[in-house]
């Protein structure tokens, strides 16, 4: 027989929580549970601890009898007999903590710390520690093959020109003062079209990796690199005041560019009355080109190796010179202009080259001119097309990160964007000279050496051709902040006295400082004091003072090559 269980009354409580009182209402509390502690609480009160039902073997202190679990309520000092201090509440884990999955790396992982939130500081911290460790590892592969040797933290570049201790700095120019700068100049005037242009071979355009062409020497052909003062044409336009500022498109390009370059060069320039010539020294860095200026990969210092900076701008400029003679058409079809190549001698072949002299108004009574190259024409819908020809050259693909014999046909772009970051100093002055020269069409073309370890053998890979507007737009460079740099500088050197000043670019800084030297500096250079106006009447038509214009020949056919075999 099951005994029922009898649910006792449960007395209605109208005026609050809990059993009413019997001293009030005079109800039987007969009924009511005994033994059993209870606290008056509200809504808003929180509960003690009440049972704990885990099971914690780690703790020898407490029973291992599961029916021990449950807290006797009248001797557990958690239970409070009131619940309004809240400092005694706490949560109850028993659970074990968890064991470590990787042995006696664990007491290494306890150490971490907490994943921090990835806020703008966070990701700064992450971006500048990727950056070093990237200098690190550079650093790392760069002294492997020396590790007796010392290690270089950073690249030190020398000056272009020996500091005299008597020259006198006047003024120095960082480079932020010329990103703001603009100035727009109206088209440029030709007063002289000098030389002869040979056709350029349509053939080359066609070139790819596949069908390379080897790179051809032209030793019988002459190069000139003449300086502003030694050209004759440029001595009669200044004699008949045809300008007060004169240059060539090189030294104009390297003033224009200068917040792009990275090595140091000088430029020297000579206050005569009211005259302004920029002359380069005889061997200045001008008629070499730099490689790898602008990269973060830093090259040998060791002069004699054949990747460092010294003997790769030596390289590039025997490249470039050979690559603007092979592209053309020799059939002996030529194109001549007025006068012929002021620098040549009778008989003498010379390069195919042609030099406009142009002259641009910079204000009502400041004009200037320069002397502009081309290296080729070319007919186009009836109608003549000058070009400049120039040449990027790979020396060694571990430098780059590319392959220009696997990557040029399927990544040409990919190619081209590498050699923006690594020569941009240097493609920006190939894109300026086009511009000052108003060149249609500026060639660009890919030549690499045979093998990384011969740098007197090389071959044309492929050739491509950019309008010099377009181009200039793609790499960011203004046409008004070049010519807002050169209106700058110009305006400075017209305060100065009269005189010889060398314009030098810091080796280690992004500024330009401006020295006054004396009347003899440089003088056994090639840069030579303007005559008096008086003996500038009748300028010979050879050269200057009975002699010939000097012209510098960048021959490196003749430099020993001491890794051939």
């Amino acid at each position: 027989m099951v005994e029922s269980f009898v649910i006792g009354t449960v007395p209605f409580n109208a005026d609050g929580w809990g059993p009413p009182d019997a001293a009030v209402d005079g109800s039987n509390t007969t009924n009511l549970p005994h033994n059993v502690p209870f606290a008056p609480f509200s809504r808003s009160d929180k509960l003690g601890r009440i049972a704990d039902w885990t099971r914690n073997f780690n703790n020898p202190t407490r029973s291992k009898n599961p029916s021990d679990a449950v807290f006797d309520f009248t001797h557990d000092d958690s239970f409070p007999a009131s619940a309004e201090d809240d400092a005694t509440f706490r949560l109850v884990d028993g659970k074990p903590p968890p064991r470590p999955k990787f042995g006696p790396k664990w007491r290494f992982q306890q150490q971490r710390q907490l994943p921090q939130r990835k806020d703008e500081e966070v990701e700064a911290k992450r971006r500048e520690a990727e950056k070093e460790r990237a200098r690190r590892d550079r650093l790392y592969h760069q002294n492997r093959s020396n590790p007796n040797g010392p290690r270089r933290e950073a690249a030190v570049y020398k000056s272009s020109v020996d500091i005299q201790p008597e020259w006198n700095m006047r003024d120095q120019i960082p480079f932020s003062s010329f990103t703001k700068l603009s100035f727009t100049v109206p088209e440029p005037e030709d007063l002289q079209f000098c030389g002869s242009l040979e056709y350029y071979d349509r053939t080359y355009d066609r070139t790819t990796p596949k069908s390379d062409r080897r790179l051809e020497r032209f030793k019988n052909r002459t190069f000139f690199k003449v300086t502003t003062t030694d050209d004759p044409v440029i001595r009669r336009l200044a004699n008949e005041d045809k300008a007060t500022v004169f240059a060539t498109d090189s030294i104009l390009s390297t003033l224009m560019c200068a917040p792009r370059s990275v090595y140091s060069w000088d430029i020297v320039v000579q206050r005569v009355g009211n005259k302004l010539f920029f002359d380069k020294r005889d061997g200045s860095q001008l008629d070499l080109l730099s490689v790898h200026e602008t990269s973060q990969e830093p090259l040998p210092e060791a002069k004699d190796d054949i990747n460092s900076a010294h003997s790769l701008s030596v390289e590039a400029a025997y490249i470039n010179q050979n690559f603007s003679q092979q592209v053309l058409v020799r059939d002996g079809n030529k194109v001549n202009f007025d006068e012929p190549n002021p620098f040549a001698n009778e008989g003498e072949e010379v390069a195919s080259v042609a030099y406009r002299y142009r002259r641009w108004k910079l204000d009502n009574e400041m004009y200037l001119v320069a002397r502009c190259e081309v290296q080729s024409v070319l007919d186009v819908n009836k109608q003549r097309s000058y070009l400049t020809l120039n040449a990027l050259n790979e020396f060694d693909p571990k430098y780059s990160g590319l392959d220009w014999r696997q990557k040029l046909e399927t990544q040409r772009g990919a190619v081209l964007a590498t050699e923006l970051k690594n020569n941009a100093n240097k493609l920006a002055k190939w894109t300026a000279q086009a511009l000052l020269a108003s060149a249609d069409m500026m060639k660009l073309g890919y030549v690499s050496r045979i093998h990384p370890r011969d740098h007197f053998n090389h071959v044309v890979l492929a050739v491509v051709g950019y309008k010099p507007k377009d181009f200039a737009a793609q790499i960011n460079l203004n046409p008004n902040n070049m010519w807002g740099i050169v209106k700058s500088i110009v305006d400075m050197c017209m305060k100065l006295d009269e005189g010889k000043y060398v314009l030098v670019k810091d080796p280690s800084k992004p500024q330009v400082r401006i020295y006054q030297v004396p009347a003899d500096a440089f003088e056994n250079d090639y840069v030579e004091e303007p005559l008096p106006e008086e003996e500038q009447a009748q300028p010979p038509a050879e050269g200057v003072d009975g002699e010939e214009a000097t012209a510098t020949t960048i021959d490196v056919n003749d430099i020993k090559i001491d890794n051939q075999a």
